[in-house]
C-alpha cells in the first residue's frame, strides 16, 4: 500500500527506513553472529527512537518493524494451525550399533548408490515452524503432535535470532523449521528470577523454552531470551535444493541463525567419530544439547526412502546417555526463604553425577512429594540438567526394606514456628510471621548481595547474629550498627568490624536500579529492577505509581505491576523506604532527577508529540517526571499540556479537536525554569 504524505513527513518515512534496516542489521550481528558493533545502551537508543516514530505515523509500520519484537495484549489462546508437511519426530538410537543398523537400512534402500550425511547437534529445545510470505515473517507455529501446531506469532517475534525479513529477496511462501532454546546462561538467569520471586524452578532449559513459548504475554516471551537455531528449509510442501546441506547454507545466508556444529560424512564411521568428539565437547558449549541427528544429505533419496507414520527413514536421532545416578535419600529438610516460602530438599548418600560429587536435590514442593511418593529412606533415581540443583526423577520402589519413614510437610515453619499459609491455587507455602528470622537473614543477603547493594563482608554467618542478636529488624538498621557492637561478635574483630561498616556507608550510594532490586520485591528481578528505575527515576515516584502505569512499560507485564504496587502499599515498606532516605541511602536514579521537593508539576499530566529541538523524548520525560508531572502516550480529556515539536502528527489534531493546552518546546522549559 502506498501512504500519501505530507512533504514535511518524508523525511520521517526516510528515517524509519533508515532506522528499522540499521536496527536489524545490528540484530543479526549481535543474536546471529555474536559480533556486536554498538552497545546495548546505543541499540536501546535506535529502538526508542523509531518506536516514537512509529507511534507518531502508525501508517509508517511495516510487518518487519523490530519494535513488533514485543507488543500487543496477552493473548486468550492459541489457534490452531495445520502443517502443509508434517513436522514428524525422529527415531532414536541409543548406542552406536543402533548408528550401524541405521547405516544399513539406508544403504539397502539406496541400492548401491552413493550418498553422504549430514550430523548435527540435538538442541535441547522445542521444533518451531516459521513462515514467511514474499521474505517477510507473518506466522509462528509449534510443532504441536506433528501435524496440528498452535500459532504463537506474537512470542516467535520476540526471539531476537529470527529475522523479521529474510536478508535474500524471496517471492511467494517460506517455510523455515528450526529449534527454539533457551542458552544455558538465559535459563540460569531465568531460574535465579523465579528463585528470588520464590516461585517453582524449571527443571530443565527443554521444559522452560516449552513453557516460555506458550506464555500468553509476549512481554514475559521476550524476558526469557529464546534463541532458535535453524535446520531445514521448506517452499510449499517440497525441500527446494538438491542437498541438505545447501539448505543449510541458504539459511544462513538468509540471516538465520544456523548450529555451527555439523559435518558432512561419507561413512557412518564418520558420523560415530563427530558423535563421539562432541559428546566430550558437550559442556563446553553454550547450550544443552541430548545427542546428534543425522541425515541422508540427498533430497531426492529422502524424498524415495519416504517415512513411518512416526518418523523419517532418512534420519535418525543418536541420543547421548542421560546424566542420572541413583543415590538413597538420607533425610529431608525444609528451607525457608526470605519471602517466607518452604522448599523441602532431598539430603543424599553422596554420589558421582555428571563430574561432580551430589549431596542434594531439590523436591520444589509439597505436591510433587506427593507426586513422587518419597519417603525418607528410599532409593531414587536423580537428573542434573545444566547447572541447576539436581532434582529427584522417581523412586526405586523395588528397592524398599519397609523402614521408610513418611515425610510429613511442616505446618508451622521450621525457623520460627510462625503459622505456615498455601493458598488456593498456589503450589508454594509460605510462613505468614513477620518476625520469622529465616525471612530476615534471607532479606539481608539479598540486600548485601552483590547484583544489589553490594556489601562485601555481609555472608550467611553475619546475617545470622545480625538476626539472633536481634541487633537489625530489616535492612535500614542496617546503617545504625556501631563499630564496638559489630567488632564484638563472633570472628569479628575491630579491623574487620570497620571494613564493613565502610562497606555499608559506601552503598549508600549505589544506583537507584541496585536498590531496588536490593528490597526483594515478588517478581522483581535485577532486569524489572533497571527498568523501572530508569522508568520512574526515583523511589518516591515508583512507590507513587499506579499498577497501570508500570503495566505499560515496555517488557513488564500486570503479574510484575501488582507485586510492586502491592509492597509499597504495605505501611511497613513505605517506613523503611522513608528510613532508607533518612539514612542517607541514594533514592533516585544517578544524574536523572531532581531533588524530591520540587514538586511544581504535581497532579499534571504531558503527552509529547514530535521531534523537540534540543531535548530528547527521554530528557523531555525525566525533566517533567522530576517535578512531578507524568507523561502519558495517550491524549484525553485528562491530559493537561500537549509538548508539540517539529513534524507533530495526529496526536496534536486530537489535542486540537479537544480544545487542550498546545504549547512548544520553549514554553515547557521555560515552565520548568
Amino acid at each position: 500500500m502506498t501512504v500519501d504524505l505530507p512533504t514535511s513527513a518524508k523525511s520521517i518515512e526516510s528515517e524509519i527506513k533508515q532506522l528499522r534496516d540499521e536496527i536489524l542489521r545490528h540484530e543479526e550481528l549481535y543474536y546471529v553472529h555474536d559480533r556486536p558493533e554498538i552497545s546495548d545502551v546505543e541499540y536501546d537508543a535506535l529502538v526508542e527512537r523509531l518506536r516514537q516514530l512509529e507511534e507518531e505515523y502508525p501508517e509508517l509500520q511495516t510487518p518487519d518493524s523490530p519494535t513488533l519484537r514485543v507488543g500487543g495484549k496477552p493473548a486468550e489462546g492459541f489457534e490452531q494451525y495445520v502443517h502443509r508437511r508434517p513436522m514428524l519426530s525422529l527415531d532414536n538410537s541409543y548406542n552406536i550399533e543402533d548408528l550401524r543398523a541405521f547405516d544399513e537400512r539406508c544403504r539397502r534402500l539406496a541400492d548401491g548408490r552413493a550418498f553422504e550425511y549430514v550430523a548435527e547437534l540435538k538442541i535441547d529445545g522445542l521444533s518451531i515452524s516459521v513462515h514467511y510470505e514474499g521474505g517477510v515473517l507473518v506466522r509462528g507455529v509449534t510443532r504441536g503432535d506433528g501435524r496440528v501446531g498452535e500459532d504463537v506469532t506474537q512470542n516467535v517475534r520476540t526471539i531476537r535470532s529470527v529475522p523479521l525479513r529474510l536478508k535474500v529477496k524471496e517471492g511467494g511462501a517460506t517455510e523455515v523449521r528450526g529449534e527454539a532454546y533457551l542458552s544455558r546462561k538465559a535459563f540460569a538467569s531465568l531460574n535465579l528470577e523465579r528463585e528470588e520471586a520464590d516461585e517453582p524452578k524449571f527443571a530443565n532449559p527443554r521444559n522452560a523454552a516449552a513453557g516460555t513459548i506458550r506464555q500468553l504475554d509476549p512481554k514475559v516471551v521476550a524476558r526469557r531470551r529464546l534463541d532458535l537455531f535453524a535446520y531445514d528449509v521448506l517452499r510449499g510442501e517440497r525441500k527446494p535444493f538438491a542437498t541438505h546441506w545447501e539448505a543449510l547454507d541458504w539459511l544462513e545466508r538468509a540471516g538465520l541463525s544456523v548450529n555451527p556444529h555439523r559435518a558432512k560424512c561419507s561413512s557412518i564411521e564418520e558420523v560415530i567419530e563427530f558423535c563421539n568428539r562432541m559428546e566430550a565437547e558437550r559442556d563446553r558449549l553454550e547450550y544443552e544439547i541430548d545427542g546428534v541427528v543425522v541425515k541422508v544429505n540427498s533430497t531426492a533419496l529422502q524424498d524415495e526412502f519416504g517415512a513411518t507414520t512416526k518418523a523419517p527413514r532418512w534420519a535418525i536421532a543418536y541420543k547421548y546417555p542421560a546424566r542420572q545416578a541413583t543415590t538413597q535419600i538420607e533425610n529431608i529438610i525444609v528451607q525457608v526463604g526470605r519471602t517466607g516460602a518452604l522448599t523441602p530438599v532431598a539430603m543424599l548418600t553422596p554420589v558421582q553425577l555428571a563430574g561432580t560429587v551430589v549431596s542434594r536435590a531439590t523436591l520444589h514442593n509439597e505436591d510433587e512429594i506427593k507426586r513422587l511418593g518419597v519417603k525418607i529412606g528410599d532409593w531414587v533415581n536423580i537428573e542434573k540438567s545444566g547447572e541447576i540443583i539436581p532434582k529427584v526423577l522417581s523412586v526405586v520402589a523395588s528397592r524398599r526394606t519397609g523402614a521408610e519413614k513418611t515425610f510429613r510437610f511442616p505446618r508451622k515453619c521450621p525457623v520460627c514456628g510462625g503459622v505456615v499459609s498455601r493458598p488456593e491455587g498456589e503450589v508454594v507455602a509460605r510462613c505468614v510471621a513477620a518476625d520469622c528470622t529465616a525471612q530476615l537473614k534471607g532479606r539481608l543477603l539479598h540486600f548485601a548481595s552483590r547484583r544489589a547493594m553490594r556489601i562485601e563482608g555481609l555472608g550467611d554467618a553475619l546475617a545470622e547474629q545480625f538476626v539472633q542478636k536481634r541487633m537489625v529488624r530489616d535492612v535500614a538498621d542496617l546503617y545504625k550498627l556501631k563499630l564496638e557492637e559489630v567488632a564484638a561478635l563472633e570472628r569479628m574483630a575491630e579491623k574487620s568490624a570497620s571494613n564493613l561498616l565502610a562497606q555499608i556507608e559506601a552503598s549508600k550510594s549505589r544506583d537507584l536500579p541496585q536498590l531496588v532490586y536490593g528490597l526483594g520485591i515478588r517478581h522483581v528481578g535485577e532486569r524489572m529492577a533497571a527498568l523501572l528505575a530508569r522508568t520512574f527515576r526515583s523511589l518516591e515516584r515508583l512507590a507513587a505509581a499506579t499498577a497501570e502505569e508500570i503495566d505499560d512499560i515496555h517488557e513488564i507485564g500486570l503479574t510484575v505491576a501488582e507485586s510492586v504496587r502491592d509492597w509499597f502499599d504495605d505501611e511497613g515498606n513505605r517506613d523503611l523506604c522513608r528510613r532508607l532516605r533518612d539514612e542517607g541511602v541514594r533514592t533516585e536514579l544517578a544524574g536523572g532527577a531532581l531533588p524530591a521537593h520540587d514538586e511544581a508539576f504535581a497532579g499534571r499530566q504531558f503527552v509529547l508529540t514530535g521531534k523537540l529541538e534540543t531535548l530528547t523524548r527521554d530528557e523531555a520525560r525525566a525533566l517533567i517526571e522530576a517535578r512531578g508531572g507524568r507523561v502519558t502516550s495517550t491524549v484525553s480529556k485528562k491530559t493537561d499540556y500537549i509538548v508539540a515539536g517539529e513534524d507533530a502528527g495526529s496526536k496534536l489534531d486530537k489535542a486540537r479537536a479537544l480544545g487542550l493546552t498546545i504549547i512548544g518546546e520553549a514554553e515547557l522549559k521555560e515552565m520548568l525554569g
